[in-house]
């Protein structure tokens, strides 16, 4: 006895023959979350699906330490399929909670490897995206003006020359902070402690956020106070104006990468590597510098000329392995805490 076809297994079948799924209702839809400061010209996530039909949703998520947090507490219900932000100071904690699943950009090259993180560190998990030297920054007019010389270390920063120059982010509220705490670390191991307890006694101010540090309290171009000597990135003096109006203070760096990764339980694996991928394209690495004032860190991305001419990259950053900030990280902050505020 011939058995007859439903009707709805006929219509799957046509279906698959024409390239869909029943479940196919339109494009995958991914959500990426990233930190507050992601920013990409207008039509750069459009390439992306108008190459793959993949539709891209952003989701901001807070300064890289609360995007972790985020990650952390809901890992049981993704916020999304990728992030974007997760930086070098809290890559551990995002790997060795279980957030991402392990997947690094085949697309990479040597030339990266500086960027790349240490299996058991994130390495597994993240891709490098770009990179930025958190320094201290100074404004050469008011120096020139005052006919002081500029400091040009961190041990320069807690002579008395340069009393009540200097404003910091805090470094419990703000990435650029933390980052600049760790230099300090990093530079006088177990001392920092006593090198932080100078720098409050020379009368540094530490402001809640990095925009209040910088347009707030320092004393550039593009800024209303009257502190020359501010924590900033090494890739701000490029867009000031005139550029080279500023400069930074290389021996005083530590070297911040930001990473993509995809986020475990995702329901699109696949298109969330594709997305990974196409944040280390040219079409993104070209487009970061004058959107987030960051380097790129494909070796292939074209600097803007400003960049190319003004743009200072540390060649000895202070670093701290990210196994061991992880490790540290709540002490230090609250160390420095007890320290820095009232």
């Amino acid at each position: 006895m011939q058995r007859s076809i439903p009707l709805a297994a006929l219509a799957a079948s046509a279906l698959l023959l024409s390239g869909c799924t029943p479940a196919d209702d339109g494009p995958v839809t991914l959500v990426l979350v990233t930190h507050d400061s992601f920013a990409l010209s207008d039509g750069t996530l459009d390439a992306f699906t108008e190459e793959t039909g993949i539709v891209v949703e952003v989701q901001s998520g807070g300064d890289a330490g609360e995007l972790v947090n985020k990650l952390v507490l809901t890992k049981d219900s993704p916020l999304g399929d990728v992030v974007f932000g997760i930086d070098n100071t809290f890559a551990s904690r995002a790997a060795s909670n279980g957030v991402l699943e392990e997947y690094v950009s085949g697309d990479l090259t040597d030339a990266e490897d500086a960027y790349l993180l240490p299996e058991g560190s994130g390495g597994e998990y993240l891709t490098p995206i770009d990179s930025g030297d958190v320094c201290v920054n100074v404004d050469h007019e008011w120096f020139t003006e005052a006919g002081i010389p500029e400091p040009e270390t961190l041990d320069d920063l807690i002579d008395p020359a340069y009393e009540g120059l200097l404003v910091v982010e805090a470094a419990n509220s703000s990435s650029p902070g933390l980052a600049f705490l760790l230099a300090t670390i990093a530079a006088y191991g177990d001392g920092w402690p006593d090198y932080w307890s100078a720098l409050i006694d020379n009368q540094v101010k530490v402001a809640a956020s990095w925009s209040d540090a910088y347009y707030v309290d320092f004393s550039g171009p593009s800024s209303e106070g009257d502190r020359p000597l501010v924590v900033s990135y090494a890739s701000s003096p490029p867009v000031e104006v005139p550029p080279g109006s500023t400069g930074v203070l290389l021996d005083t760096c530590f070297r911040q990468t930001e990473y993509a990764g995809v986020i475990a339980g995702t329901e699109h694996p696949a298109e969330a590597r594709q997305l990974v991928d196409f944040l280390f394209s040219p079409t993104v690495q070209n487009d970061i510098p004058e959107n987030m004032y960051v380097f790129p860190v494909n070796a292939e991305a074209e600097l803007p000329a400003a960049w190319a001419e003004f743009a200072e990259i540390a060649t000895d950053p202070w670093e701290i392995d990210p196994a061991e900030i992880d490790a540290n990280r709540e002490r230090w902050i609250a160390e420095w805490a007890a320290i820095a505020t009232p």
